[in-house]
């Protein structure tokens, strides 16, 4: 197991836990630097989507967009979220998708499941089901996943390119992959990309736009789109990075509309499916 996955599943672990004790889930730690965070995790759900779902669902998020309110999702479609966290996108993929879908959460921290499960009980959803497991490794079958989304967590995956093969392994034909992720935009020097992704991620890894749509393609999608839904600027950064030791002011014009979470839309070549089951 790389040593990235273990950081993350350790980061990601401790959020977990500081939900359930009422705390932060900042992804930042305790280093009184959890308002760094808040241009990327903040203000993602409204308010009728944050009433739809426990608080503690709402407390654990750690994303940086909102795919269930851009993916598009139908009534009896199967929805897969990689990376699942305290399972907020999956509990409103699941009222999205109704009663003849179903929504299903992939995590590999132990903490972070029993919280999505509590989330879960809590908010009276039946057709939800966390699964434990990788997102390199998906543990679902071919052709089983209407949509897949995710929300900034491929960004963290030290193999990119496995986790895209999976995902279009496991969706139908005609499938859709609508996920949020951080991505970069233009040439940025190594010392400055480090410190921003430390920021904005706190252990991201993100891929430069062009790079993502590569990746896509090899994998076997098409129809790649990129939507940046969130451009992070210099003032966005200054106290972490501030922080941190970085001369801000020198690197601003090096930053600058470089760095943002975006929506990233592909889709597995092949007919649709014209009811749910029928590609099976």
């Amino acid at each position: 197991m790389s040593t990235v996955t273990e950081i993350v599943r350790e980061k990601y672990g401790q959020a977990a836990l500081r939900v359930s004790s009422g705390a932060s889930s900042s992804c930042c730690g305790s280093s009184g630097l959890e308002t760094s965070c808040d241009p990327i995790t903040s203000n993602l759900y409204d308010a009728a989507q944050g009433g739809e779902v426990p608080e503690t669902a709402l407390r654990a998020s750690l994303g940086c967009g909102n795919p269930t309110a851009l993916a598009e999702l139908k009534a009896g479609e199967t929805v897969l979220d990689l990376g699942s966290g305290g399972g907020i996108d999956v509990l409103l993929s699941a009222r999205r998708v109704g009663p003849t879908g179903k929504a299903y959460g992939l995590d590999m921290t132990d903490e972070m499941l029993a919280l999505a499960r509590e989330n879960q009980s809590k908010a009276g959803i039946d057709n939800v089901e966390f699964l434990k497991g990788e997102i390199e490794s998906i543990p679902l079958p071919d052709n089983s996943v209407d949509v897949i989304i995710s929300n900034c967590v491929i960004n963290l995956s030290a193999d990119k390119d496995r986790v895209l093969r999976e995902a279009f392994r496991v969706l139908k034909p005609g499938g859709r992959f609508a996920v949020s992720d951080v991505v970069t935009r233009g040439a940025v020097p190594a010392d400055v990309r480090g410190s921003m992704l430390l920021w904005v991620g706190c252990i991201a890894g993100a891929l430069d736009d062009y790079e993502y749509v590569a990746k896509l393609a090899r994998a076997g999608f098409d129809g790649i789109e990129i939507e940046p839904t969130r451009v992070y600027d210099i003032a966005d950064a200054r106290v972490f990075l501030e922080g941190q030791g970085v001369d801000v002011d020198a690197i601003a014009s090096q930053v600058q509309g470089k760095f943002m979470s975006a929506f990233i839309r592909a889709t597995k070549p092949g007919p649709a499916c014209c009811a749910p089951g029928c590609c099976e």
